[in-house]
């Protein structure tokens, strides 16, 4: 059957389309962050959507499981296969063509293939601007953004990667391709199908091209970086900002010291941008367009004054240029890799009420740290939109693999029984992928598990999208 397959593939997307070569594989099988490694029957790059719909049916036909991968640039393993060796790994990185701009419109229809990156240059060079980015922007792809429904630095202000996405097109478990990139802004023609996708993972078909809405590019920006007392402080500066700047106030990012040494210890380019140390530490993008350009900088001047009077920050510093900006924002962008280098850690994407964050953050960091000794709590993030990135790091001594392999699951079962008793999500951002499908199984609201494993049911019943990724198996969920 496999060898069957092959030949028919091989035949349908020619040598530069499948290969089987182990060398060129070999990255593709294991995850960003290392947890999960996989073995593949070929590697896909189809050239375009007919190629990807063909593809798709041949392995309907042969019941070949499909792994779909963008940047491989995940948290969750959600685009790594199982270590079977019977699934294709499907990248759709060769489709990577902008097919049409509506620069009146405000609009870009671009192939899945297409990284984030490269959509935020050309984008500029028309004076325009992608409103979403994060810290793999040079290798996450539009296909991935949207599979994953990504968020990002600047959900704050304009929402998540659905937000984003006016049309999509799509091939389903069947090889067929759903259409739905005229971006209408009135269609009431039953389900939302777009909606449907966006978030699935993969798990319900193969995103090949989207429509995105755009915005004019920023005239002017600023970026301020303050030191604060506490959590508690950087909520009261998020709202003061929020009165005072309203649409200005585009990201709002918070991370402790702890995370910040972490970062001046990785990156040997990277400096304190205050004398003193501070407790913790807050991240505001400020921005505006042509009209409002001119009153920026004194605005943001106007802020922080307000807040000094009022006693919610320690030191600030206002970046004087775009390359002081980038130094800023390369801090808060660093983070993950940083944490990643400075040894063993369980880590967590998790969002409650944003008004709860900072008492979820104290109180669940003292309730694990307690818990389970020797461990130091850094939560760091999104606190404008209540997304934090909840990380547990590992006592001294402790060998990378061995801790998270004894002690991994009990910490983060404690975290997503915190998170859920304070009414938050145990994925913000990051996904469910094949890590939390588990968690997802024993928290989820039942009649939420219901339609989710009942859209899988109707829409992939041979059950090769994506498998073991998102949608829990009825048996996962432990008998009450």
């Amino acid at each position: 059957m496999s060898d069957g397959f092959l030949e028919a593939a091989s035949d349908l997307l020619g040598p530069r389309g499948l290969t089987r070569d182990a060398q060129v594989i070999e990255p593709w099988l294991t995850d960003w962050r290392g947890r999960y490694h996989g073995n593949a029957l070929a590697l896909a790059s189809p050239a375009n959507t007919r190629e990807v719909a063909q593809l798709v049916k041949l392995c309907a036909q042969h019941r070949v499981p499909i792994v779909p991968q963008g940047g491989n640039s995940g948290m969750s393993g959600g685009a790594t296969p199982d270590d079977t060796g019977r699934s294709i790994l499907l990248s759709l990185r060769r489709m990577d063509a902008f097919r049409g701009w509506d620069e009146d419109a405000r609009q870009v229809v671009c192939d899945a293939g297409v990284v984030l990156q490269t959509l935020h240059e050309e984008a500029d060079k028309r004076g325009l601007r992608f409103p979403l980015t994060l810290g793999g922007k040079g290798s996450a792809t539009i296909g991935g953004l949207v599979s994953t429904n990504a968020g990002g630095t600047q959900v704050l202000r304009h929402g998540t990667m659905r937000a984003q996405v006016r049309g999509l097109e799509a091939v389903l478990p069947d090889g067929t391709v759903l259409d739905t990139l005229a971006a209408l802004k009135k269609d009431n023609r039953g389900f939302d199908l777009k909606q449907v996708l966006i978030g699935s993972e993969g798990t319900l078909g193969i995103v090949t091209a989207a429509t995105l809405r755009l915005l004019p590019r920023i005239a002017a920006r600023r970026v301020l970086f303050v030191g604060l007392a506490s959590v508690q402080q950087a909520r009261r500066l998020l709202l003061l900002a929020a009165r005072q700047m309203g649409d200005a106030l585009e990201g709002f990012e918070i991370m402790p010291r702890d995370a910040l040494d972490a970062v001046l210890a990785y990156e040997p380019t990277a400096r304190d941008p205050l004398e003193a140390r501070h407790d913790w530490y807050a991240l505001l993008e400020l921005v505006a367009d042509e009209a409002q350009a001119g009153e920026l900088e004194g605005r943001a001047t106007t802020l922080l004054e307000s807040a000094l009077e009022k006693a919610l920050v320690e030191d600030a510093t206002i970046a004087a240029n775009e390359t002081q900006a980038e130094a800023l924002w390369a801090l808060r962008d660093g983070i993950s890799s940083a944490e990643r280098a400075h040894g063993p850690a369980v880590q967590h994407d998790i969002s409650v009420p944003p008004e709860a964050m900072p008492d979820f953050i104290e109180q669940a960091s003292t309730k694990l740290e307690k818990s389970f000794a020797g461990t130091r709590a850094v939560a760091f993030g999104h606190l404008g939109d209540g997304n934090v990135h909840f990380h547990l790091r590992a006592p001294e001594g402790a060998q990378g693999g061995e801790w998270e392999n004894a002690d991994g699951k009990a910490i983060s079962a404690a975290v997503h029984d915190l998170v859920t008793q304070w009414g938050g999500s145990i994925s913000a951002e990051h996904g469910i992928g094949q890590m939390k499908r588990e968690e997802l199984a024993r928290l989820a609201d039942p009649a939420a598990l219901t339609i989710l494993r009942g859209v899988k049911q109707a829409l992939d019943p041979l059950g090769i999208m994506n498998p073991g990724k998102l949608v829990p198996l009825a048996s996962q969920r432990p008998a009450a």
